[in-house]
């Protein structure tokens, strides 16, 4: 059963944020590359009020100030397992479970926690500037009240990852590679048995890697998926209003964005900034975790 998450709101704060104009933009796939079941069409107008949303991807410090502050416990820590992909797993044998039932790249994880992103063997004291992950929607939600801020919604994710740019791929344009340089932290080689780590990353980067888009935030393609605020419903852009869409009033579901290093075209083509997905709210994995956005506020 999910949990209520019961922590006090902090007064608003807006440390780490850029502050967004809002206004006019195209949603959706402009392409036709999306996956059906995603509901990535169909492209529509968009109006949003002006906003806030973080520049990064909450860290590992930052997640560990919270925790240390408020003594929460994440789901993946309720659960003692969460998911890790099958080549980097750092745990004795008698704590891994898998292979996850139609995605055998994934092993289930006994003690794989946002302090142990591979398994028990792992840690992540080399790590404090990479993005926090396995984290559930729920503990997301939490720290986003803890921090005075709030998980974006979709459309303000896509607003902000877009940097600018109307109708194109990835924040910087239509080439994944322009120049033959990476723009973002994804899956190079054959998926999902061979990563010939390009990029420098075969798991998370940290989340100043590459350089921000035109709205300077960094990461909003590939390195960690990361929550929205949104229900997810495939069939949500059809009937969703022109201003401020927040999604349905309910689902199963919550929305994820941006893509991971996991994210490969063979079978994953979700490092555009159109693509959407998601996950039930107290689902974690070693590729999932957030930023956080603000109403505008006081002038």
């Amino acid at each position: 059963m999910a949990r209520e998450q019961r922590l006090e709101a902090a007064p608003r704060s807006t440390r780490g944020q850029v502050r967004l104009a809002g206004g006019a933009f195209s949603m959706g796939d402009a392409f036709g590359e999306g996956y059906a079941a995603d509901g990535e069409v169909p492209v529509h107008q968009v109006e949003l009020a002006p906003f806030h949303i973080d520049a990064t991807a909450v860290t590992n410090a930052q997640f560990a100030t919270f925790v240390k502050a408020t003594g929460h416990v994440t789901d993946a820590e309720r659960f003692e397992t969460s998911a890790v992909f099958h080549s980097v797993v750092a745990a004795d044998p008698h704590d891994t479970y898998g292979p996850v039932p139609g995605t055998p790249w994934w092993i289930t994880v006994r003690g794989a926690t946002w302090r142990s992103p591979e398994g028990p063997l792992s840690d992540i004291s080399a790590r404090q500037n990479h993005p926090v992950v396995h984290v559930s929607w729920q503990d997301a939600a939490a720290y986003s009240a803890w921090a005075g801020k709030r998980l974006p919604t979709e459309a303000e994710w896509e607003y902000a990852a877009r940097g600018g740019l109307e109708d194109r791929r990835f924040p910087w344009g239509d080439e994944l590679a322009p120049r033959g340089r990476w723009r973002c932290n994804i899956w190079q080689g054959r998926f999902p048995d061979h990563n010939t780590a390009e990029d420098g990353f075969l798991t998370t980067a940290p989340v100043k890697a590459y350089s921000p888009n035109g709205h300077g935030l960094w990461n909003t393609s590939g390195n960690v998926w990361e929550w929205c605020t949104d229900w997810f419903a495939a069939n949500y852009y059809a009937s969703s209003p022109a201003a401020n869409p927040a999604g349905p009033a309910d689902g199963e579901a919550r929305v994820m964005r941006g893509g991971s290093y996991l994210c490969h075209d063979s079978y994953c083509h979700r490092y555009r900034v159109a693509a959407r997905s998601s996950n039930t709210p107290d689902s974690s994995a070693a590729n999932l975790g957030f930023r956080c956005a603000n109403d505008q506020g006081p002038s």
